[in-house]
């Protein structure tokens, strides 16, 4: 059993959680108080890391999918000395305080993942296991092993109910992820009550058929059996592992301890004052924590150190004994390396045929793939479809992990969540599937902006354009979805200048995620369009006049009928000019100077041309204008009868212009 000072610096944490729950009388104290002695043995015994240095590229990576338990992690990095002090335990969940509800990548110093929804934590955590297996094959050599971590996660029951962890877990176990631990913290309730009312499933079998090593831990209070069971996870090099701890929520707690109520609310005054007479501890002054106890969390820091300090000096020397390695290692993860490719011809360059936009991208990746050596990704079981595939770069596998084309399978939310991990490394990482799907990536594509990290999403079969799959498969209301979050550059292309733009934008972008919204039918190459694309919407034709008649805004498929609307109402003395809008996010964050150059206030006449939902473009047409966009869902039939049925040919645009003109 764990010693007296080992349960003191346990209790610590605690009784930190509970009084931090308590002061911002809001919070989530159960999980920290049933956790507290996994947490410890791990952090202070097992995880290779160093708090005075949180980025060291060789440190293990510890998720806390359950982030609702927030406070078990402040408090660990408050104790090992990663920045976070007393202060900032008492302004939890306070505005602008270091101590969020939920953990905040880029906020608090030492967390490596934003985890609110359950689950997501642990599709990230099998993503940076499969960024560190990749990175180890691509650069560890005999005696060299540079690339040497492991990957913990650990969650609930929630996160075990949640479909993302069955998604993730059975591609974690395909792959053979041995340096995967997902540690269960199995209490057996949540919000509504005992977990049998809805979760009666055996979570260990179900592990065990993912192809998972399983370790159970009867007793989760036990520090040495939890250290043990670590270690065993370690031991086996071909599963990943999963440790089920059987814990108590609210453990210490007198009145709470294994109830429901213990989950999502302060425990309160008097429940405070019961635990700590309940743990023996010296003071009911809040957040109060022995000298001892702190002296004990400094020497173990310090202990922490020299295992930095032993890659530092072999990495030094792997860098001396290979120096085509170092520039490999430094190209790996520099986030700037793609930005001269603005400058290259060849990279720029297309032949001027008719060409879907999914093809084009096609050809884009497979420029980058030499360019970006760190882009690394796939797709939802459709890169025949999507044209993610990277000729001659292999599949990333149990087999061969030097691959760099990622095989997700059929489970968008977990490849979503997937694609984070590998984009958290440290690597590009992209995903990709049909668009009407991005309503499955959604959630975790919300985190990539939160989290402020550059994962690319390829959504192709971008419209009715689909045809034949009719309705289902139509996406109509996505793209105004994904362009309503914050931090998300989307861009819907109009020809291969464009789709080389949006990719040239995703592959140096360093703080918000890109995705391409991509075509399924051939697209003409259009006369005008530009690197000017790279700012979100420029004038693909102007008018002749200084004052256009009208402006016709378009993206992607929608840009030819624009331009062939212009020239059929010059034929009638109406000279209008054609904006494209590959992306309104982007173009939002031009100037005003520029915005008002591109669409000029005193130009009421305004129509915008998309198929897709018309939500959003009330901003850029007005009270006067018109949209030719989509009104319901689409239809099953070749898309060269859709586009015409639902209003999309050049005398449509002609007329809607005219009856703007008219008002």
């Amino acid at each position: 059993m764990a010693n007296k000072i080992d349960q003191m610096s346990a209790n610590a944490i605690r009784v930190l959680a509970a009084d931090a729950v308590q002061k911002a009388k809001s919070g989530h104290p159960g999980l920290p108080l049933g956790c507290a002695d996994i947490a410890y043995e791990l952090w202070a015994k097992k995880l290779k890391h160093n708090p005075a240095d949180p980025d060291w590229a060789d440190r293990d990576r510890f998720i806390l999918s359950g982030g609702h338990g927030s406070t078990l992690l402040y408090s660990l990095l408050h104790l090992f000395g990663y920045g976070l002090k007393k202060e900032d335990l008492m302004q939890f969940r306070q505005l602008d305080s270091l101590t969020p509800g939920h953990p905040e990548y880029r906020h608090t110093r030492g967390v490596e993942a934003t985890t609110g929804p359950l689950g997501a934590g642990m599709g990230m955590a099998v993503g940076m296991a499969i960024a560190e297996a990749h990175l180890a094959a691509k650069f560890n050599k005999p005696g060299f092993p540079v690339v040497d971590h492991y990957t913990y996660a650990l969650g609930g029951d929630g996160c075990m109910m949640e479909g993302i962890s069955h998604e993730a877990f059975s591609l974690a176990g395909t792959l053979k992820l041995s340096k995967l631990i997902v540690i269960y913290d199995s209490n057996k309730i949540s919000i509504e009550g005992s977990t049998d009312i809805a979760f009666t499933e055996d979570v260990a079998k179900r592990m065990e058929a993912y192809g998972f090593q399983v370790i159970v831990v009867d007793n989760g209070n036990d520090m040495d059996a939890v250290g043990r069971a670590i270690d065993e996870a370690k031991a086996d090099k071909d599963r990943p592992s999963c440790i089920i701890c059987k814990t108590q929520i609210g453990f210490g707690c007198p009145a709470k301890q294994g109830k429901a109520s213990a989950h999502g609310e302060p425990l309160g005054d008097e429940n405070v004052t019961a635990l700590k007479e309940n743990l023996g501890w010296p003071s009911q002054e809040p957040f109060f924590v022995p000298q001892e106890v702190y002296d004990n969390y400094a020497a173990i820091t310090k202990s922490l150190a020299p295992a930095e300090d032993e890659w530092n000096k072999m990495f030094a020397d792997y860098c001396a004994k290979f120096p085509e390695m170092k520039k490999a290692w430094d190209d790996e993860f520099d986030l700037d390396i793609a930005k001269p490719l603005i400058d290259d011809a060849e990279f720029w360059a297309f032949e001027d045929k008719p060409e879907a936009t999914r093809n084009l991208s096609g050809t884009v990746i497979n420029r980058l793939k030499t360019k970006v050596p760190g882009l690394i990704g796939g797709a939802a079981d459709l890169s025949p479809s999507t044209k993610t595939y990277m000729k001659e770069m292999g599949d990333f596998s149990a087999e061969d992990r030097t691959g760099r084309n990622m095989h997700f399978g059929v489970r968008e939310i977990a490849m979503t969540a997937i694609g984070n991990g590998i984009t958290l490394h440290g690597l590009r990482g992209f995903v990709s599937t049909f668009f009407v799907f991005s309503d499955y990536t959604k959630p975790m594509a919300r985190l990539s902006s939160i989290m402020k990290i550059p994962t690319t999403y390829v959504f192709t079969h971008d419209s009715i354009g689909v045809g034949e799959d009719g309705p289902t498969h139509e996406p109509i209301e996505q793209l105004a979805m994904l362009r309503s979050l914050p931090n998300f550059h989307v861009f819907r292309p109009a020809d291969a200048t464009e789709t080389i733009a949006a990719w040239y934008a995703a592959v140096t972008s360093k703080e918000t995620p890109t995705a391409l919204v991509l075509t399924r039918q051939n697209l003409p190459q259009l006369k005008g369009s530009s690197k000017e694309a790279l700012k979100g919407g420029y004038i693909l034709q102007d008018s002749e006049k200084a004052t256009p008649d009208a402006i016709i805004i378009a993206t992607g498929s929608e840009v030819q009928w624009a331009v062939n609307a212009k020239a059929e109402l010059i034929k009638d003395g109406i000279d209008v000019r054609v904006v494209s809008m590959p992306s309104t996010d982007v173009f939002e964050e031009q100037s005003d100077e520029y915005k008002n150059k591109v669409l000029p206030k005193n130009v009421r006449a305004r129509v915008a041309v998309e198929a897709l939902s018309d939500f959003g473009w009330g901003k850029y047409v007005g009270l006067d204008g018109e949209t030719v966009t989509m009104k319901g869902f689409g239809a099953s039939a070749p898309y060269s009868v859709l586009f015409p049925k639902f209003g999309f040919t050049t005398e449509n645009v002609v007329a809607t212009v005219k009856k703007t003109l008219g008002k």
